[in-house]
């Protein structure tokens, strides 16, 4: 397995405020790796950064060995690289059938189709509702519609930034055993969450986010273990 992704000691700036310190990762081809940290910890500017949304002052992101360092967020997606955003930001007043369509702007037509089949087969409820308008669906179902819609450009690796954010615990393991799956059918993942122990329980491996900097890395069930993650992460003394 090769490196799917590489960031390199990239600095990312608000202003003045530096928000992103140093940070280097990777994530191998077939895997989940996460990243964890409190609120406020950089984890969501680390993912705009990588999917283009912003641009680091100073270091670099490669992409199946490339940099996309400036280059444009669509073109990240082109090149098979897409971002399920923090709050969903699904379209509201679109069905949505609608909305997975949009999510295949930059496929060939002729593939719409059978991509949504797919989608359907990994999300039964959405097909349910196809017809449904986005704004009457509930926070679980919105959630799988905005990951249904990032699938329609078959990307070979996806961000996901906080999925079971606002989430019944029931409807958290839905979308965590749909992650495992999406995973198994060869998507590559990196999964920004608050929830940690959910998130180290899926994960290969993870980075511990503070303020800005990577802190800690290892192996998922290794960190799971780790006291001071325990104590910080997942509530345990």
């Amino acid at each position: 397995m090769g490196e799917m992704l590489s960031v390199k000691n990239i600095n990312v700036y608000y202003g003045s405020i530096h928000a992103i310190k140093d940070v280097s990762f990777h994530v191998n081809e077939g895997e989940i790796v996460t990243l964890i940290g409190a609120n406020g910890a950089g984890k969501s500017t680390t993912l705009k950064t990588i999917s283009g949304l912003l641009k680091p002052r100073t270091g670099d992101v490669l992409y199946k060995g490339k940099s996309i360092k400036g280059v444009r967020a669509h073109k990240i997606v082109e090149a098979g690289l897409a971002q399920v955003p923090e709050g969903r930001h699904v379209f509201l007043h679109m069905t949505v059938e609608e909305n997975l369509d949009m999510g295949a702007y930059t496929q060939p037509a002729s593939t719409i189709a059978p991509n949504k089949e797919k989608v359907f087969e990994l999300f039964p409820r959405l097909k349910e509702r196809r017809k449904q308008l986005a704004g009457t669906m509930s926070g679980g179902e919105q959630q799988m519609l905005a990951m249904g819609r990032a699938l329609m450009c078959k990307p070979k690796m996806l961000l996901l930034d906080e999925p079971s954010m606002g989430l019944s615990p029931l409807l958290v393991k839905e979308i965590f055993k749909i992650i495992r799956q999406v995973n198994r059918n060869g998507v590559t993942v990196l999964l920004v969450e608050q929830n940690a122990k959910m998130a180290l329980e899926i994960a290969n491996r993870a980075y511990v986010l503070e303020t800005g900097t990577i802190k800690m890395e290892g192996e998922a069930t290794e960190l799971a273990n780790n006291i001071e993650v325990r104590k910080a992460y997942l509530g345990c003394e």
